[in-house]
Parts: C-alpha cells; structure tokens; sequence
C-alpha cells in the first residue's frame, strides 16, 4: 500500500502542480490550444490524486495512525486542496471560454491572477502534506 501512496503522490500531484502553476503563463501567451490541455490534464491528475488519498487512508487504517493529529490536518489539507483545484479547474474553463469567443475585449486576467494565487496555495499546502507525513511528530 506504501508503494501505491507514493506512485500517486509522485505521479499525480507532481504533474498535477506543475499544470497548475503552467497555466497562467499560457494564458499570459493568450495560447488557446494549450490552455484547453491545461486544463483537460487539470481535471484528469486532480482525478488520479484521489488515489494518493484513498492509499493513504487505507495505509493509515492498516498501521494503526489514522486517528493520530497529523494524519488527521494531512487528510483535511488535501481535502482543502481538492476543493481549491476544482476552483483553478472553473478558472481554467472560463478562461478557455474567454479565449474561445475572440473577443479582443476579454483578455481573461481576472481568471489568470486567481489561478496563480490559488496554485501557489496548493503547491505550498502539498508542501505542508509532505512535511507531516515525513516529519510527523510524537503521538
């Protein structure tokens, strides 16, 4: 089961936040084509990251932590996390809309400065899930 938490958090969120933290640079560039991947890969590792959870807490059950504190702030990062990458997700679908409709008025900006705000909030939350899964503390 270890194994299997650690593929999906290397596997998934690793390319999961380096999508992420693309995305406002390809809306800068105004790449339409590349944003729709952005966003299509978005949706599909905030997917697979749902197995670094489901391995986690099946790997947590079996050794008899799950109840411990750090476990418990781990879980509900990563729960905090998901609910802010739905939003990037929304960003991101409305910014490929904007790009869609060719107006030169809509420059999707207001998507491009929430998205990199939000991204550099899940990138340092998976910092802080990491942190206390190496470094959990007694008891």
């Amino acid at each position: 089961m270890l194994w299997l938490h650690i593929a999906f958090a290397i596997f998934a969120i690793g390319p999961l936040t380096a999508v992420i933290m693309a995305a406002p640079r390809a809306i800068r560039a105004k790449n339409a084509a590349v944003l729709q991947t952005l966003q299509r890969m978005t949706r599909i590792y905030g997917i697979g990251s749902l197995g670094v959870l489901i391995f986690g807490v099946w790997l947590g059950a079996s050794l008899g932590v799950l109840g411990r504190w750090y476990m418990s702030a781990s879980m509900t990062l990563f729960v905090v996390a998901l609910v802010l990458l739905f939003l990037v997700e929304r960003d991101l679908r409305a910014a490929v809309r904007v790009f869609a409709t060719e107006t030169p008025a809509d420059d999707a900006k207001v998507e491009n400065a929430r998205i990199a705000m939000i991204s550099g909030v899940i990138g340092l939350i998976y910092l802080v899930i990491l942190f206390l899964m190496i470094f959990p503390g007694e008891g």
